[in-house]
């Protein structure tokens, strides 16, 4: 299939959900990428514990997995998965910069991008949340599938050369807590 080959569509050019019945079950793998961008005093104060609403990376990583496990209710043509794995690591990554890193993993027909996606973007907007009445100024993104395994379209890694405009480099990723 090529990329004009949209498996979304019925016979009357109207939005279906892909039949994935027939499709054998694989171990399915994806990670994606965020960040939020912010005051340095904010990412400080993050760090020290001394945000008023609580434990910003606690709560952010509690959202990341409900949101990963909430997909299908948000995304329309996502499939209902079940989820075998989610885990979600923070990064420091400058001095005003905070990584967030989702992994999601499932046995089944259908990939686990969205999932991922998904949790990374609900942990950054969480950090906003939490953070807003100190910084009003935070910028979430990019957001970005770094890596899938598994399924018929096989592996895909982004290039670590990717010189996309705020892409997070392979030096970036090394420190995840």
């Amino acid at each position: 299939m090529n990329e004009t080959d949209l498996t979304h569509f019925n016979e009357q050019h109207r939005s279906k959900m892909v039949d994935v019945t027939s499709k054998p079950s694989s171990l399915r793998i994806a990670i994606a990428l965020s960040r939020v961008q912010m005051k340095e005093r904010t990412l400080a104060r993050i760090r020290e514990g001394d945000v008023s609403k609580g434990d910003v990376l606690s709560v952010a990583q509690t959202a990341g997995i409900l949101a990963a496990k909430r997909t299908a209710d948000l995304i329309p043509m996502c499939h209902p998965l079940f989820i075998s794995s989610v885990d979600i690591h923070f990064s420091y990554m400058k001095e005003n910069t905070l990584g967030i890193r989702s992994t999601v993993k499932t046995q089944g027909v259908t990939g686990v991008e969205m999932e991922a996606l998904t949790a990374a973007s609900v942990a950054a907007l969480t950090i906003y949340d939490m953070c807003k009445a100190i910084d009003k100024e935070m910028v979430i993104g990019p957001t970005y599938v770094l890596e899938k395994k598994g399924g018929k379209s096989g592996d895909f890694k982004i290039e670590t050369n990717d010189d996309r405009e705020g892409s997070l480099s392979e030096k970036e990723e090394i420190k995840w807590n």
